[in-house]
C-alpha cells in the first residue's frame, strides 16, 4: 500500500465514519498530500517514529480528527507541541471553519507545518515557534485547545488553563490513562504556570474511550472545562 493510492484513501475514508466525520475527495486529498511531505521531511527532521502507509492513515490522520464531533464548527483552537501537525491540521481539513494556531518549540517542525499548509492551501491556520508557558498575555485566549504530545497531563493542563477563553475546553488524546493523572487535574488548586498562579481553579473533567479503527487500540479523549 502506498499513501495517496486508493486503498489508502479509503482506509481514511471509512475510517472516519465510525467519528461521524464526513471525509470527502478534496479532504482525502490534503490528507495524501500532508501524509507524503510527512515521510519526505522525515528522512531529515524527526517528525514521526510513524511512517509505514497504513499506521500513518489510522494513527496519525484518523486518530486526530476522532474528536471532531465535540469541536464546534468556527472555535479557535491552539494545537500544542504539534509536530508533525497532528492533530490540528486534519481537524483543520474536516472542520474548514475553525481558526488554528499551531505551536511547536522546534524551528524545523514549524517549518514544515509552514510548508504543509502551503502545499494543502488551507487558510486561517498559522505555525508559530515557542513553548506554550511562554504564550500566556502575548497571544489570544482560545476556544479549544488540544493536545497529544505531553509528558504530563498536569503540566499540559496547567499551561492550557491561562489561554483558555470562557467556557472552553482543553482535548487531551491519549492512550490508557492512569486514575491519578485525573486526579492530579481534578482540582487545579495554587499550581504554577507559565504565567504565574492558578488558584483554586475547578476543572470538570470528561472521559470519553474509544477503539482505533482497524488496530483496536485502546484510545481515550479527557474532555477538560473551566467552571467559573
Amino acid at each position: 500500500m502506498e499513501i495517496g493510492s486508493a486503498e489508502w484513501e479509503e482506509i481514511i475514508i471509512s475510517g472516519a465514519k465510525i467519528f461521524n466525520v464526513n471525509v470527502g475527495l478534496k479532504e482525502v486529498r490534503q490528507f495524501s498530500i500532508h501524509a507524503g511531505e510527512l515521510v519526505k521531511w522525515n528522512l531529515k527532521i524527526n517528525l514521526t517514529a510513524i511512517t509505514d502507509p497504513f499506521e500513518v492513515a489510522v494513527k496519525h490522520f484518523i486518530d486526530s480528527i476522532a474528536p471532531a464531533g465535540i469541536i464546534p464548527a468556527g472555535a479557535s483552537m491552539l494545537d500544542i507541541g504539534s509536530g508533525g501537525g497532528f492533530p490540528g491540521i486534519p481537524l483543520k481539513v474536516v472542520i474548514p471553519t475553525l481558526s488554528v494556531l499551531l505551536v511547536d518549540s522546534s524551528r524545523k517542525k514549524i517549518t514544515f507545518l509552514k510548508h504543509i499548509i502551503r502545499r494543502t492551501g488551507l487558510e486561517n491556520i498559522e505555525a508559530l515557534q515557542g513553548r506554550v508557558e511562554e504564550l500566556a498575555g502575548s497571544i489570544k485566549m482560545f476556544d479549544v485547545i488540544i493536545c497529544r504530545a505531553f509528558s504530563s497531563l498536569e503540566m499540559f493542563v496547567g499551561s492550557a488553563l491561562p489561554l483558555l477563553a470562557p467556557n472552553g475546553i482543553i482535548i487531551s488524546l491519549k492512550g490508557k490513562i492512569n486514575p491519578q493523572e485525573i486526579e492530579e487535574v481534578r482540582v487545579m488548586s495554587d499550581r504554577k504556570s507559565g504565567s504565574g498562579k492558578i488558584t483554586g481553579t475547578l476543572i470538570d473533567i470528561k472521559i470519553k474511550k474509544y477503539l482505533l479503527p482497524y488496530v483496536d487500540s485502546e484510545r481515550t479523549l479527557m474532555i477538560i472545562k473551566k467552571l467559573h
